[in-house]
């Protein structure tokens, strides 16, 4: 498959007016801080979402936003596969962040909910510790810490994350259908 179309943070920035922005984050991860005006379809509800994404596609460009730009760039493939032309922004709310343009807080779960990558790191971290404490009682233990360095290692080479589709799915995590429908009516309107 091809690579989306990409637009760097200062490119999406001067566009911002133009564009409907999709972020495909966790809700927990779309309220630690998100571009302004951007619109929560987690990736695992885009097929969900796709005939509301499909009339949007018609009445403008549509930017897709992540983290990173991996799973951005995932839901564009996803989008693209569907006939629907999307563009990702290129290092994700963290690049956005990092070259200075603000992102939209709301008031709630501001301080309560962590990013997938802290989920992540803390998960594998205690996985890892665990794993080496008990290992002291039994050997086999020690496999979990070398199951977890070789999940990292896969996660890197492929630009995935076996851990982070897992913890998406914990409560915190999820979004609720009146959340989603509430999103979707904004994305019908807009």
């Amino acid at each position: 498959m091809t690579s989306p179309h990409t637009l760097d943070t200062d490119q999406a920035r001067t566009r911002l007016h133009e564009l409907i922005v999709l972020d495909v984050r966790t809700p927990g991860e779309y309220a630690t801080g998100h571009l302004p005006g951007s619109l929560n379809i987690p990736l695992d509800h885009l097929k969900q979402a796709l005939p509301d994404i499909r009339h949007a596609a018609e009445r403008g460009n549509i930017l897709v936003v992540c983290a990173s730009g991996a799973r951005s760039e995932s839901a564009c493939n996803t989008l693209s596969a569907q006939g629907i032309t999307t563009a990702t922004l290129t290092g994700g709310t963290g690049a956005w962040a990092a070259a200075g343009h603000p992102l939209h807080h709301p008031d709630t779960n501001r301080n309560t909910t962590w990013s997938m990558e802290r989920q992540v790191h803390l998960t594998a971290g205690a996985i890892v510790l665990t794993g080496l404490a008990l290992g002291r009682l039994r050997h086999a233990f020690r496999l979990a810490s070398a199951g977890v360095a070789g999940g990292l290692v896969f996660s890197a080479l492929t630009n995935t994350c076996g851990m982070a589709a897992l913890l998406a799915k914990l409560p915190h995590n999820r979004t609720h259908q009146g959340d989603l429908e509430v999103t979707l009516a904004a994305l019908r309107d807009h």
